[in-house]
């Protein structure tokens, strides 16, 4: 009875992932755009992330910038849970996972960084295809509907913006979000308190 409820929340699971993915496939704007403080979402997901049972050793958080990211925020939520879910579930409890925040010259990035069992190069260039799996057995094992790295990528492009990945085999990954800086909006200081 208790597998028959694993494979029926698998399968709720997936089919909530397909809805997602459809519903950023097809529609071409936006509705919900707002500024968003991504420094302050990935705090949230972190916290989430340490509360859990089975977690990466040290889950660190490096924010390097305080302006705003315009953009869905229920589309931004899924980009960072489905990274940071990705890499707590692919490295080891000895391991590390790195949530990073920045705004340089050539726009806002966000990046997740493990020291997970990395991705063999030749499977990189199809990790964002629905329900590409890398390793069928280990992924069954752990869970997920094979539509997260799609729904990361076509949330990303819907915000003008870009994904890259790097990874070696025993090393870890590095899933790295790049906006435009048409996206970003530096935060208003008090020229008071400065």
């Amino acid at each position: 009875m208790q597998e028959m409820r694993r494979q029926a929340d698998r399968m709720g699971a997936i089919i909530n992932d397909l809805l997602e993915l459809s519903k950023l496939e097809s529609s071409e704007r936006m509705q919900d755009e707002q500024l968003l403080d991504i420094g302050g979402m990935l705090a949230l997901i972190r916290r989430d992330v340490m509360a859990q049972e089975s977690r990466p050793g040290q889950v660190t958080l490096r924010i390097e910038s305080d302006a705003f990211l315009r953009g869905s925020e229920t589309e931004m939520h899924s980009i960072l849970s489905n990274l940071v879910s990705n890499a707590v579930k692919y490295t080891p409890p000895e391991g590390q996972v790195e949530l990073r925040w920045w705004v340089d010259a050539d726009g806002a990035h966000v990046s997740v960084k493990d020291t997970g069992v990395g991705i063999a190069a030749e499977n990189i260039p199809r990790l964002t295809e629905r329900f590409y799996r890398v390793d069928a057995g280990r992924a069954r094992d752990l869970g997920g509907s094979g539509l997260g790295l799609a729904i990361v990528k076509h949330a990303v492009q819907r915000h003008d913006g870009k994904l890259s990945i790097e990874s070696r085999e025993g090393v870890g990954s590095t899933f790295t979000c790049h906006f435009p800086l048409s996206r970003v909006v530096p935060r208003e200081r008090d020229v008071a308190t400065g």
